[in-house]
This record gives C-alpha cells, sequence and structure tokens, in this order.
C-alpha cells in the first residue's frame, strides 16, 4: 500500500498514483496521499475525532472520486483533516458500498504546516484498475 506524486500529469494541479494489494488498501493510501497533499508532517494530525461515512456508486472509480470528495468536503464544511483509518468496500447488486471509519482533528494553524488548499478530486486522467494482487489509480487534485 504506498503513493506518488506524479510530476508530468498536471503543472497547476496535484496528481498521485496510488496503490494497494486490496480496494480498502488502494483507498486509504489514497486518503493518505490527499493529507499528505494538505499538511505538511500528516502524523502529526490527532485522531481525536471520529466519523463513519458510507457512499455508494455502481462505479470503483468514481466510488474512490466520491470518497475523496467527500473528505474534501469534511475539511472544508467542518475544518477537519482526517484519516482513513479503516475502509470496507462491498460489491452488491452492480453497485460497491464503501464504509470508512475517519479520524482526526480540526485544522489548528498553530499546530499544522498547511501546504496547498485542495479543492476538489477532479475526473480529469482518473483511473482504477483491479487485478487479484493490485488495485491502482491515478488521481488529480484541483489544488
Amino acid at each position: 500500500m504506498g503513493y506518488r506524486y506524479l510530476e508530468e500529469i498536471a503543472t497547476a494541479d496535484v496528481a498521485f498514483e496510488a496503490w494497494g494489494g486490496t480496494g480498502e488498501e488502494l483507498f486509504v493510501a489514497a486518503a493518505d496521499a490527499l493529507l499528505a497533499t494538505m499538511v505538511h508532517s500528516p502524523g502529526e494530525v490527532a485522531r481525536a475525532e471520529e466519523l463513519t461515512i458510507t457512499l455508494e456508486h455502481e462505479e470503483p472509480d468514481l466510488l474512490l472520486w466520491t470518497f475523496l470528495q467527500e473528505l474534501i468536503f469534511l475539511k472544508d464544511a467542518r475544518r477537519l483533516l482526517l484519516h482513513a483509518d479503516t475502509v470496507s468496500i462491498a460489491e452488491r447488486g452492480g453497485a460497491f458500498t464503501l464504509e470508512a471509519l475517519l479520524r482526526g482533528e480540526v485544522i489548528d494553524p498553530g499546530r499544522h504546516r498547511l501546504l496547498v488548499d485542495v479543492k476538489a478530486a477532479t475526473l480529469h486522467r482518473l483511473s482504477l484498475t483491479r487485478g487479484e494482487d493490485l488495485w491502482k489509480a491515478t488521481v488529480v487534485l484541483d489544488v
């Protein structure tokens, strides 16, 4: 499970590739990349508040996009920096359902060295591939 930034995809935005052995690991890695884009030391974001979210989509790539959009919305609406501590994905009846346990804290500029303000996850170059041993995604963030 991990991620890396992709410099050659977007010059004015931030692009990353995330991967994991399962869909759940991929989604956690993508959430890690998002948090690391916004704050210099993601490990310093305390797990003081806890939220559970449930999302559904027919396509796994759009479920990932919706998940990242939700994390960005919570940052904007509630000023929360969040870790995705656990993610569960189930495929039922032609749709994917995600349940995630998120933990984090309210943005504190005195404690968190903020990097860029992510406005949205984009659909530009969004891709998700699923293999037996590796799930991989490419995401571009509008900053």
